[in-house]
C-alpha cells in the first residue's frame, strides 16, 4: 500500500514492467482471478489490480501465491482456502462478502474452479445473491488444446481418471464415444499406465502429451496412444504438470463380429461387470453399447450353465 495525502485513504498498488501503478477500487463481491500456469509472465494487468486491491486473496497454497504477490509487488494478505479447511472457512468467507468485502479467488495456478475446491463457494456465494465477477486468464486446458494439434471445434475436458486400471478403463469406455477431444489431467508416474488403458480401449488414437506449459522446460509430445505409451515406458516417466489430449472418435465401420466379438465380451467379462464390459467392449470395436450389453448378458448366463 502507498499512502495518498488528498483523503489519507491507503491505495492499493502493484509493480509491472518496473513501474508501481495504482490499483483502481473493485467493486464488493467475490472476484475469480486467472493466475499464471508457469510462466509469471503471462498474468493480465487486470488480475494484478484485482489481486492489489482486494480485501483479501484466497488462495490454495499461500506459499506458492505469496511468490507471486511478492514479484509483483502486491501487499494483500492471503487466506487459505482448500479442500482440507474449505468446510470450514466457507461461512467465514460468505460472512466477509456479506459486509461488502471484496474477495480475490486464486488457485495455485491457472484458472479457479478446474480441479480445486472454489467451486463450492462460488455456489454459495450465488446462492446468498451475492456479486461474482470474472478476471480471465491462463488456463492449461486450453493452453494444451490450442499446440495439441487436435481438432478444437468441441473438446471435454475430464480432469483426472480414476488411480485404479479397472476404473480407469471403465470411465474411458463411457467417455469413448464423446465426439470431441478428450482433455485429461494425469501425474507423471501414472502417465504410462493412463495411456495404455486409453489404448487398450480407445484403440490407435491420435493423441498429444502436453509438459510443463509456458515454463522453461515445456514440451508437447504427440502420436498415436499404443506409441505413446511404449515410448515413455521405454524413457520413464516425464517430470512436471501433464495434460493428455485425446482425439475424436473416428468413423471406422465395427471391427469385430460372430465368435471373435464373443471372445472379446468374454474376456471383458472376466474382467469387468456385465455393465462395465458392455462399455469397454463397445469402445474397443464400436458396436453399439446396447448391442454389446444384450450380448454380454446372454453369454454371462450361458457360461455359469456349463
Amino acid at each position: 500500500m502507498v499512502h495518498d495525502p488528498s483523503n489519507a485513504q491507503p491505495v492499493s498498488s502493484f509493480v509491472a514492467f518496473g513501474l508501481r501503478a495504482e490499483a483502481e477500487r473493485i467493486a464488493p463481491g467475490l472476484h475469480v482471478v486467472a493466475t499464471p500456469i508457469g510462466n509469471l509472465r503471462d498474468i493480465t494487468l487486470r488480475a494484478l489490480a484485482t489481486l492489489a486491491a482486494a480485501d483479501a486473496v484466497l488462495a490454495e497454497d499461500t506459499r506458492v501465491s505469496r511468490n507471486l504477490l511478492a514479484h509483483y509487488g502486491i501487499a494483500t494478505p492471503l487466506v487459505a482456502y482448500h479442500e482440507h479447511n474449505a468446510a470450514a472457512m466457507r461461512p467465514i468467507l460468505l460472512a466477509r462478502l456479506q459486509k461488502g468485502e471484496s474477495l480475490a479467488l486464486i488457485s495455485d495456478a491457472g484458472t479457479p474452479l478446474v480441479s480445486d475446491p472454489g467451486f463450492k463457494l462460488v455456489v454459495e456465494a450465488v446462492a446468498l445473491g451475492l456479486p461474482v465477477t470474472s478476471a480471465p486468464g491462463p488456463s492449461a486446458v486450453l493452453a494444451a488444446l490450442v499446440v495439441a494439434g487436435l481438432p478444437t471445434d468441441r473438446f471435454f475436458f475430464e480432469g483426472f481418471l480414476p488411480a485404479k486400471s479397472g476404473a480407469r478403463r471403465a470411465r474411458i469406455a463411457e467417455l469413448a464415444a464423446i465426439p470431441g477431444t478428450l482433455v485429461f489431467f494425469e501425474s507423471a508416474r501414472r502417465l504410462v499406465e493412463t495411456l495404455g488403458d486409453l489404448a487398450a480401449v480407445l484403440g490407435p488414437r491420435d493423441a498429444a502429451v502436453a509438459r510443463e506449459l509456458t515454463k522453461h522446460f515445456e514440451s508437447v509430445r504427440r502420436g498415436a496412444l499404443d506409441v505413446l505409451a511404449v515410448d515413455y515406458e521405454r524413457d520413464g516417466p516425464p517430470k512436471g504438470e501433464i495434460v493428455l489430449l485425446v482425439a475424436p472418435p473416428g468413423e471406422e465401420a465395427p471391427a469385430l463380429a460372430g465368435a471373435a466379438l464373443d471372445d472379446r465380451i468374454r474376456a471383458a467379462l472376466r474382467k469387468f461387470s456385465v455393465k462395465d464390459a458392455a462399455s469397454v467392449v463397445s469402445a474397443e470395436t464400436g458396436h453399439p453399447r446396447r448391442v454389446i450389453y444384450a450380448r454380454a448378458l446372454e453369454i454371462s448366463v450361458e457360461d455359469k450353465a456349463e
